[in-house]
């Protein structure tokens, strides 16, 4: 094996590394010319300043993280058995918190795959590659993902948005096996349509799984809305439980019919209506229109830093316009993904909001992802779900 090349870390820059953060920033990595010209996605030892090897990693010249560790060991052969390894043991996990195949195999640092995110819809996997390194090993990750599991199709999604900031394209490819059109999937009894190759993200949420079921306990007899419905995931659920009436809301037609589909298969009743959330709830609210449970999961109001502060005056835009919804006594769901803002930046957004519309109410649960998305214990930015539910006066 030809030798590894080795970036060096500048003097009073290892500490973080040492305790554990899997990455390092360009600005704490002396970036000589020769630094500078190492292939991007390259696998590099990581020297501190005193000559001490700390581990390996993957390297990228070209974005702010500019290291993410792969092992303590910077001799470490990343190669399949290494993969294979790593993936045996998240799975390994997964099987013993959930019953069904069906779940977030890998969750990127946390599972000690950094850049990488795998869900798992029985035989079929969808691989979401977001970094240089994780791009530059994509071969050797699904060789090791077909000799764990022998899939029956593996998706790889290499079109999010971060990977531009690692200088990559964006492209969706079927890298084994076939498929014809959506998956099937399982929550519980309840059964679930995705589509791996044209669905957003990797198809599914599944991180919302836990609190899809809590909200579905606040459901029956009552009316209930979902919006930014998706697939149906939260709308299905609480119309399962017993809901009076479901009423789900997102602007993606191909996603609508989706839910649809899974209503079918469940044989419950909702009604799916394509529009903007925004558009939807002013309208509802000028026609007096009142549910017990209100489901607001959007995405991403923030995507950097830069945008946290009208991001949250979207957020405290939608919890006002959601509440205004919540019939007395019910109970609003409000959720964000943006792992730039905080859950105590998040709280404050959705209670500014609630006292704009003249509510006041009481929280019963704060929650975040599912556990088959674990949170690296360094890394505050894998700990990006955050979730409210309130009951309103």
């Amino acid at each position: 094996m030809p030798l590894r090349p080795s970036i060096h870390l500048l003097r009073a820059h290892a500490k973080r590394v040492r305790r554990g953060h899997p990455w390092a920033y360009s600005n704490e990595i002396r970036m000589n010319a020769e630094t500078k010209s190492l292939t991007p996605g390259c696998v590099v030892r990581v020297i501190d300043a005193g000559g001490e090897a700390l581990g390996c990693a993957t390297f990228n010249p070209h974005s702010l993280i500019a290291a993410r560790m792969l092992s303590s060991d910077p001799d470490q052969a990343i190669d399949r058995d290494f993969f294979a390894r790593r993936i045996e043991a998240a799975a390994a996990l997964r099987d013993r918190l959930y019953d069904a195949p069906f779940y977030r195999l890998v969750h990127a640092e946390a599972d000690g795959l950094p850049g990488l995110v795998i869900d798992r819809f029985g035989d079929v996997f969808v691989c979401q590659v977001n970094t240089a390194g994780m791009d530059a090993l994509a071969t050797v990750l699904l060789d090791a993902l077909g000799a764990v599991f022998a899939p029956r199709a593996v998706v790889l999604r290499a079109d999010s948005a971060v990977r531009a900031l690692e200088g990559l394209d964006r492209r969706v490819e079927v890298a084994s096996g076939a498929l014809d059109g959506a998956v099937e999937l399982r929550e519980g009894a309840l059964r679930f349509l995705a589509d791996p190759v044209e669905g957003q993200k990797t198809g599914w949420y599944f991180d919302q799984s836990e609190n899809r079921a809590f909200v579905a306990r606040l459901a029956p007899g009552g009316r209930m809305l979902d919006l930014y419905s998706y697939a149906g995931g939260f709308a299905i659920c609480a119309a399962a439980a017993g809901a009076r009436e479901v009423v789900a809301v997102d602007r993606s037609e191909a996603a609508l019919a989706l839910g649809e589909r899974a209503a079918a298969l469940n044989g419950v009743r909702c009604g799916f209506v394509r529009a903007d959330a925004f558009t939807e709830m002013q309208r509802l609210a000028g026609a007096g229109e009142t549910f017990e449970v209100v489901a607001a999961d959007p995405p991403s109001f923030v995507k950097s830093r830069k945008e946290v502060k009208p991001g949250l005056r979207g957020y405290r835009k939608l919890a006002r316009l959601a509440a205004a919804l919540v019939a007395p006594g019910g109970y609003l769901f409000i959720a964000s993904c943006s792992y730039n803002v905080a859950a105590e930046a998040f709280g404050e957004a959705v209670y500014r909001g609630m006292t704009d519309a003249g509510r006041s109410g009481r929280v019963l649960r704060a929650a975040g992802a599912a556990p088959d998305h674990p949170r690296h214990p360094t890394l505050p930015e894998s700990d990006y779900l955050k979730s409210l539910v309130i009951q309103l006066d």
